[in-house]
Protein backbone atom coordinates (compact mmCIF):
# COMPACT_ATOMS: atom_id res chain seq x y z
CA UNK A 1 0.00 0.00 0.00
CA UNK A 2 1.02 3.48 -0.77
CA UNK A 3 1.76 5.63 2.34
CA UNK A 4 -0.20 8.87 2.25
CA UNK A 5 2.88 11.39 1.71
CA UNK A 6 3.52 14.87 0.28
CA UNK A 7 6.62 15.58 -1.34
CA UNK A 8 7.69 19.45 -3.00
CA UNK A 9 9.35 19.27 -6.12
CA UNK A 10 9.98 22.91 -6.64
CA UNK A 11 9.55 26.65 -4.88
CA UNK A 12 9.20 29.86 -6.46
CA UNK A 13 9.21 32.45 -3.71
CA UNK A 14 6.32 30.81 -1.38
CA UNK A 15 4.88 29.11 -4.19
CA UNK A 16 5.06 25.21 -4.32
CA UNK A 17 4.90 22.61 -6.72
CA UNK A 18 4.38 18.63 -5.38
CA UNK A 19 2.11 16.20 -5.04
CA UNK A 20 0.31 13.77 -2.58
CA UNK A 21 0.23 10.10 -2.60
CA UNK A 22 -2.21 8.01 -1.19
CA UNK A 23 -4.19 4.92 -1.45
CA UNK A 24 -6.00 6.07 -4.42
CA UNK A 25 -3.11 7.50 -6.42
CA UNK A 26 -1.14 10.86 -6.74
CA UNK A 27 -2.67 14.49 -6.97
CA UNK A 28 -0.39 16.79 -8.52
CA UNK A 29 -0.25 20.30 -6.59
CA UNK A 30 -1.57 23.09 -6.68
CA UNK A 31 -4.41 21.11 -7.34
CA UNK A 32 -8.05 22.19 -7.54
CA UNK A 33 -10.77 19.73 -6.56
CA UNK A 34 -13.93 19.54 -8.42
CA UNK A 35 -17.02 19.38 -5.86
CA UNK A 36 -19.08 16.30 -5.97
CA UNK A 37 -21.02 17.55 -2.70
CA UNK A 38 -23.51 14.30 -3.05
CA UNK A 39 -21.40 11.72 -4.73
CA UNK A 40 -21.68 13.51 -7.81
CA UNK A 41 -19.91 16.68 -10.03
CA UNK A 42 -23.16 18.20 -11.29
CA UNK A 43 -23.42 17.35 -14.99
CA UNK A 44 -20.37 15.40 -15.19
CA UNK A 45 -19.34 12.06 -15.75
CA UNK A 46 -16.43 10.05 -14.35
CA UNK A 47 -14.93 10.00 -17.35
CA UNK A 48 -15.21 13.37 -18.45
CA UNK A 49 -13.77 14.67 -15.57
CA UNK A 50 -10.46 12.74 -15.88
CA UNK A 51 -10.72 14.05 -19.22
CA UNK A 52 -10.41 17.82 -18.03
CA UNK A 53 -7.33 16.68 -15.70
CA UNK A 54 -9.08 16.44 -12.14
CA UNK A 55 -6.79 14.11 -9.79
CA UNK A 56 -8.72 14.46 -6.93
CA UNK A 57 -12.34 15.09 -5.84
CA UNK A 58 -14.52 16.34 -3.48
CA UNK A 59 -17.67 14.69 -1.16
CA UNK A 60 -19.32 15.79 1.61
CA UNK A 61 -20.59 13.80 5.18
CA UNK A 62 -23.66 16.06 5.85
CA UNK A 63 -25.12 15.49 2.58
CA UNK A 64 -24.18 12.03 2.43
CA UNK A 65 -24.83 10.42 5.87
CA UNK A 66 -28.81 11.93 4.85
CA UNK A 67 -29.28 10.53 1.80
CA UNK A 68 -28.62 7.51 1.01
CA UNK A 69 -26.68 7.08 4.18
CA UNK A 70 -23.45 6.93 5.21
CA UNK A 71 -23.97 2.39 6.22
CA UNK A 72 -25.69 2.14 2.50
CA UNK A 73 -22.66 3.47 0.91
CA UNK A 74 -20.43 1.57 3.21
CA UNK A 75 -22.37 -1.66 2.18
CA UNK A 76 -21.76 -1.15 -1.16
CA UNK A 77 -18.70 -0.97 -1.26
CA UNK A 78 -17.64 2.46 -0.29
CA UNK A 79 -17.34 5.91 -1.91
CA UNK A 80 -15.36 5.34 -4.98
CA UNK A 81 -17.35 2.43 -5.72
CA UNK A 82 -20.36 3.96 -5.28
CA UNK A 83 -19.99 7.10 -7.78
CA UNK A 84 -17.73 5.24 -9.86
CA UNK A 85 -14.56 6.89 -9.43
CA UNK A 86 -11.26 5.46 -7.95
CA UNK A 87 -9.21 8.36 -7.99
CA UNK A 88 -8.20 10.15 -4.54
CA UNK A 89 -11.73 11.86 -2.20
CA UNK A 90 -11.37 13.79 0.29
CA UNK A 91 -14.61 14.54 2.25
CA UNK A 92 -15.73 17.88 4.00
CA UNK A 93 -16.61 16.89 7.80
CA UNK A 94 -19.99 18.60 7.61
CA UNK A 95 -19.62 21.32 10.04
CA UNK A 96 -19.97 24.09 7.29
CA UNK A 97 -23.19 22.47 6.00
CA UNK A 98 -24.51 22.09 9.59
CA UNK A 99 -24.31 25.03 9.95
CA UNK A 100 -25.47 26.91 6.84
CA UNK A 101 -28.21 24.22 5.92
CA UNK A 102 -29.67 22.48 8.70
CA UNK A 103 -32.49 23.57 10.91
CA UNK A 104 -33.03 23.89 14.74
CA UNK A 105 -29.34 23.68 15.04
CA UNK A 106 -28.35 23.22 18.64
CA UNK A 107 -24.35 23.19 19.46
CA UNK A 108 -22.93 22.22 22.61
CA UNK A 109 -19.06 20.86 23.67
CA UNK A 110 -20.14 17.61 22.52
CA UNK A 111 -21.13 19.05 18.62
CA UNK A 112 -24.01 19.63 16.44
CA UNK A 113 -28.36 18.69 16.97
CA UNK A 114 -30.01 19.36 14.14
CA UNK A 115 -32.94 18.93 11.63
CA UNK A 116 -32.26 17.26 7.99
CA UNK A 117 -33.00 20.20 5.46
CA UNK A 118 -34.64 17.45 3.37
CA UNK A 119 -37.48 15.96 5.82
CA UNK A 120 -36.74 17.44 8.83
CA UNK A 121 -35.42 14.30 10.99
CA UNK A 122 -33.01 15.03 14.01
CA UNK A 123 -29.05 13.87 13.45
CA UNK A 124 -26.35 14.82 15.86
CA UNK A 125 -22.85 15.25 14.47
CA UNK A 126 -19.66 15.26 16.86
CA UNK A 127 -15.97 14.61 16.06
CA UNK A 128 -16.73 11.22 16.25
CA UNK A 129 -19.72 10.89 14.38
CA UNK A 130 -17.80 13.00 11.25
CA UNK A 131 -14.79 11.03 11.31
CA UNK A 132 -16.87 7.70 11.89
CA UNK A 133 -19.20 8.86 8.55
CA UNK A 134 -15.84 9.39 6.42
CA UNK A 135 -14.22 6.23 7.39
CA UNK A 136 -17.32 4.17 5.89
CA UNK A 137 -17.14 6.52 2.95
CA UNK A 138 -13.54 5.22 2.34
CA UNK A 139 -12.85 9.19 2.67
CA UNK A 140 -8.55 9.29 0.75
CA UNK A 141 -8.84 12.43 3.23
CA UNK A 142 -10.67 13.09 6.46
CA UNK A 143 -11.56 16.50 7.49
CA UNK A 144 -11.23 17.33 11.17
CA UNK A 145 -14.96 18.64 12.24
CA UNK A 146 -15.08 22.31 12.81
CA UNK A 147 -16.85 25.50 13.80
CA UNK A 148 -16.67 27.59 10.74
CA UNK A 149 -17.01 31.11 12.15
CA UNK A 150 -19.39 33.23 10.67
CA UNK A 151 -18.28 36.75 9.07
CA UNK A 152 -18.22 39.57 10.74
CA UNK A 153 -17.57 38.43 14.57
CA UNK A 154 -16.10 39.95 17.40
CA UNK A 155 -12.69 38.68 18.27
CA UNK A 156 -13.86 37.13 21.47
CA UNK A 157 -16.27 35.33 19.81
CA UNK A 158 -13.65 34.04 17.27
CA UNK A 159 -11.89 33.12 19.81
CA UNK A 160 -14.32 30.64 21.28
CA UNK A 161 -15.46 29.39 18.03
CA UNK A 162 -11.64 28.79 17.26
CA UNK A 163 -11.31 26.75 20.82
CA UNK A 164 -14.16 24.88 20.20
CA UNK A 165 -12.52 24.06 17.10
CA UNK A 166 -9.63 22.97 17.93
CA UNK A 167 -11.00 20.56 20.98
CA UNK A 168 -13.06 19.13 18.25
CA UNK A 169 -9.70 18.92 16.17
CA UNK A 170 -8.21 16.62 19.12
CA UNK A 171 -11.59 14.55 19.51
CA UNK A 172 -11.37 13.70 15.79
CA UNK A 173 -7.67 12.93 15.82
CA UNK A 174 -8.15 10.40 18.43
CA UNK A 175 -11.57 8.72 16.78
CA UNK A 176 -9.23 8.88 13.42
CA UNK A 177 -8.89 5.12 12.33
CA UNK A 178 -5.42 5.15 10.80
CA UNK A 179 -4.74 3.22 7.43
CA UNK A 180 -2.16 3.04 5.14
CA UNK A 181 -2.27 5.63 2.48
CA UNK A 182 -5.00 7.38 3.77
CA UNK A 183 -4.84 10.89 5.87
CA UNK A 184 -6.22 13.14 8.63
CA UNK A 185 -6.32 16.73 7.82
CA UNK A 186 -6.60 19.68 10.84
CA UNK A 187 -8.18 22.79 9.47
CA UNK A 188 -7.19 26.66 10.86
CA UNK A 189 -9.79 28.40 12.53
CA UNK A 190 -9.68 32.24 14.09
CA UNK A 191 -11.80 34.78 11.46
CA UNK A 192 -9.53 37.55 10.67
CA UNK A 193 -7.61 37.98 13.53
CA UNK A 194 -3.65 36.79 13.24
CA UNK A 195 -3.13 35.77 16.43
CA UNK A 196 -6.04 33.76 16.85
CA UNK A 197 -4.99 32.15 13.13
CA UNK A 198 -1.16 31.52 15.15
CA UNK A 199 -2.94 29.92 17.48
CA UNK A 200 -4.98 27.81 16.04
CA UNK A 201 -1.48 26.88 14.09
CA UNK A 202 0.08 25.97 16.92
CA UNK A 203 -2.87 23.91 18.44
CA UNK A 204 -3.01 21.87 15.58
CA UNK A 205 0.84 20.88 14.54
CA UNK A 206 0.79 20.12 18.35
CA UNK A 207 -1.96 17.48 17.67
CA UNK A 208 -0.36 16.67 14.66
CA UNK A 209 -1.67 16.13 11.05
CA UNK A 210 -1.20 15.01 7.56
CA UNK A 211 -2.46 18.20 6.03
CA UNK A 212 -4.21 21.95 7.37
CA UNK A 213 -6.60 23.37 6.26
CA UNK A 214 -7.19 26.84 6.31
CA UNK A 215 -10.93 27.49 7.00
CA UNK A 216 -13.52 30.06 7.95
CA UNK A 217 -12.23 32.39 4.58
CA UNK A 218 -14.42 33.13 1.60
CA UNK A 219 -17.44 33.96 3.59
CA UNK A 220 -17.85 37.57 3.24
CA UNK A 221 -14.57 39.22 4.14
CA UNK A 222 -13.18 40.32 0.78
CA UNK A 223 -9.86 39.37 -1.27
CA UNK A 224 -7.54 41.82 0.28
CA UNK A 225 -9.05 40.97 4.08
CA UNK A 226 -8.51 36.98 3.02
CA UNK A 227 -4.97 37.38 1.40
CA UNK A 228 -3.84 39.69 4.52
CA UNK A 229 -5.26 36.81 6.46
CA UNK A 230 -3.27 34.39 4.37
CA UNK A 231 -0.50 36.16 4.75
CA UNK A 232 -0.93 35.99 8.65
CA UNK A 233 -1.41 32.27 8.84
CA UNK A 234 0.46 30.18 6.14
CA UNK A 235 3.54 30.89 7.81
CA UNK A 236 2.37 29.13 10.82
CA UNK A 237 1.87 25.89 8.87
CA UNK A 238 4.45 23.02 8.81
CA UNK A 239 6.28 23.29 5.34
CA UNK A 240 6.59 19.63 4.48
CA UNK A 241 2.78 19.32 4.72
CA UNK A 242 -0.20 20.24 2.19
CA UNK A 243 -2.14 23.14 3.01
CA UNK A 244 -5.21 23.28 1.98
CA UNK A 245 -7.97 26.56 1.38
CA UNK A 246 -11.58 25.72 1.68
CA UNK A 247 -13.90 26.79 -0.34
CA UNK A 248 -12.04 29.16 -2.60
CA UNK A 249 -12.78 30.19 -5.41
CA UNK A 250 -12.17 32.44 -8.48
CA UNK A 251 -9.50 32.07 -10.66
CA UNK A 252 -7.85 35.22 -9.27
CA UNK A 253 -8.14 33.74 -5.54
CA UNK A 254 -6.51 30.66 -6.45
CA UNK A 255 -3.30 32.72 -8.37
CA UNK A 256 -3.19 35.04 -4.82
CA UNK A 257 -3.38 32.17 -2.66
CA UNK A 258 -1.09 30.01 -4.71
CA UNK A 259 2.10 32.54 -4.20
CA UNK A 260 0.98 32.69 -0.52
CA UNK A 261 1.80 28.71 -0.68
CA UNK A 262 -1.31 27.26 -0.43
CA UNK A 263 -1.80 23.57 -2.39
CA UNK A 264 -4.71 22.53 -2.98
CA UNK A 265 -8.45 24.60 -3.54
CA UNK A 266 -12.13 23.39 -4.28
CA UNK A 267 -15.11 25.03 -4.92
CA UNK A 268 -18.58 24.82 -6.68
CA UNK A 269 -17.85 28.26 -8.59
CA UNK A 270 -16.68 26.37 -12.04
CA UNK A 271 -19.83 23.80 -11.62
CA UNK A 272 -22.26 26.41 -10.62
CA UNK A 273 -21.10 28.86 -13.28
CA UNK A 274 -21.46 26.49 -15.86
CA UNK A 275 -24.66 25.62 -15.14
CA UNK A 276 -25.70 29.18 -15.84
CA UNK A 277 -24.62 29.90 -18.96
CA UNK A 278 -21.21 31.76 -17.70
CA UNK A 279 -17.67 30.26 -18.89
CA UNK A 280 -14.17 31.12 -17.42
CA UNK A 281 -11.74 31.34 -20.57
CA UNK A 282 -8.23 32.76 -20.73
CA UNK A 283 -9.62 36.03 -22.05
CA UNK A 284 -12.45 36.21 -18.74
CA UNK A 285 -15.71 35.37 -17.73
CA UNK A 286 -17.89 35.33 -20.85
CA UNK A 287 -21.59 34.66 -20.59
CA UNK A 288 -23.20 32.66 -23.53
CA UNK A 289 -26.50 34.81 -23.21
CA UNK A 290 -25.37 37.20 -24.41
CA UNK A 291 -27.18 38.02 -27.76
CA UNK A 292 -23.75 39.04 -29.20
CA UNK A 293 -23.06 35.28 -29.42
CA UNK A 294 -25.93 34.39 -31.41
CA UNK A 295 -24.45 33.91 -34.95
CA UNK A 296 -20.63 33.37 -33.44
CA UNK A 297 -19.24 30.58 -34.89
CA UNK A 298 -15.95 30.66 -33.35
CA UNK A 299 -15.50 28.37 -30.14
CA UNK A 300 -15.58 29.62 -27.11
CA UNK A 301 -11.74 29.58 -26.55
CA UNK A 302 -9.73 28.88 -29.76
CA UNK A 303 -6.57 27.49 -27.75
CA UNK A 304 -8.85 25.14 -25.20
CA UNK A 305 -8.82 21.51 -25.79
CA UNK A 306 -12.18 20.55 -23.97
CA UNK A 307 -15.23 18.60 -25.71
CA UNK A 308 -16.91 21.60 -26.01
CA UNK A 309 -14.44 24.07 -27.83
CA UNK A 310 -13.26 21.60 -29.94
CA UNK A 311 -16.66 20.46 -31.16
CA UNK A 312 -19.12 23.00 -30.38
CA UNK A 313 -19.56 27.21 -31.93
CA UNK A 314 -20.73 29.88 -29.17
CA UNK A 315 -23.75 29.88 -31.69
CA UNK A 316 -24.74 26.66 -30.12
CA UNK A 317 -23.81 27.26 -27.05
CA UNK A 318 -25.89 30.29 -26.70
CA UNK A 319 -28.69 28.40 -28.50
CA UNK A 320 -28.58 25.77 -25.74
CA UNK A 321 -28.62 28.19 -22.86
CA UNK A 322 -31.64 30.16 -24.25
CA UNK A 323 -33.15 27.02 -24.39
CA UNK A 324 -32.63 25.66 -21.12
CA UNK A 325 -30.89 23.07 -22.46
CA UNK A 326 -29.54 19.86 -20.29
CA UNK A 327 -26.84 19.89 -22.94
CA UNK A 328 -25.80 23.18 -22.22
CA UNK A 329 -25.28 22.96 -18.65
CA UNK A 330 -23.31 20.01 -18.70
CA UNK A 331 -20.86 21.48 -22.30
CA UNK A 332 -20.11 24.69 -19.98
CA UNK A 333 -19.33 22.96 -16.97
CA UNK A 334 -16.74 20.77 -19.04
CA UNK A 335 -15.31 23.09 -20.47
CA UNK A 336 -15.25 25.45 -17.41
CA UNK A 337 -13.67 22.57 -15.00
CA UNK A 338 -11.20 21.93 -17.86
CA UNK A 339 -10.47 25.96 -17.32
CA UNK A 340 -9.53 25.23 -13.92
CA UNK A 341 -7.27 22.20 -14.43
CA UNK A 342 -5.32 23.90 -17.29
CA UNK A 343 -5.30 27.19 -14.93
CA UNK A 344 -3.32 24.99 -12.05
CA UNK A 345 -1.32 22.87 -14.70
CA UNK A 346 0.20 26.46 -16.17
CA UNK A 347 0.59 27.44 -12.17
CA UNK A 348 2.75 24.49 -11.50
CA UNK A 349 4.46 24.28 -14.52
CA UNK A 350 5.38 28.05 -13.89
CA UNK A 351 6.86 27.03 -10.30
CA UNK A 352 9.15 24.42 -11.58
CA UNK A 353 10.05 26.77 -14.21
CA UNK A 354 10.74 29.51 -11.66
CA UNK A 355 8.44 31.83 -13.99
CA UNK A 356 5.71 32.32 -12.01
CA UNK A 357 5.38 35.89 -11.01
CA UNK A 358 5.51 36.71 -15.23
CA UNK A 359 3.32 33.37 -15.90
CA UNK A 360 0.97 35.46 -13.38
CA UNK A 361 1.60 38.46 -15.21
CA UNK A 362 0.91 37.36 -18.38
CA UNK A 363 -2.59 35.61 -17.14
CA UNK A 364 -3.62 39.25 -15.83
CA UNK A 365 -3.14 40.85 -18.91
CA UNK A 366 -5.28 38.28 -21.14
CA UNK A 367 -7.94 38.54 -18.38
CA UNK A 368 -7.71 42.36 -18.69
CA UNK A 369 -7.79 42.56 -22.29
CA UNK A 370 -10.88 41.59 -23.15
CA UNK A 371 -12.93 38.42 -24.95
CA UNK A 372 -10.77 36.54 -27.72
CA UNK A 373 -10.45 39.03 -30.40
CA UNK A 374 -11.94 38.30 -33.65
CA UNK A 375 -10.53 36.56 -36.73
Amino acid sequence: MTPFQFTITAKDGAARRGYVDSAHGRVHTPAFMPVGTAATVKAMTPDALISTGADIILGNTYHLMLRPGAETIAELGGLHRFMGWDRPILTDSGGYQVMSLSKLRKMSENGVSFQSHIDGSAHELTPERSVQIQHMLDATITMCFDECTPYPVEQNTAAESMRLSMRWAERSKSAYRFREGYGLFGIVQGSVFPELRAESCRCLTDIGFDGYAVGGLAVGEGREEMFKTLDATVPHLPEKRPRYLMGVGKPEDIVGAVLRGIDMFDCVLPTRSGRNAQAFTRFGAVNLKNARHKNDSRPLDDQCGCYACRRFSRAYLNHLAKSGEILGAVLLTWHNLHYYQQLMEGLRNAVEAQTLNAYIENVYTAWNSGDMPSV
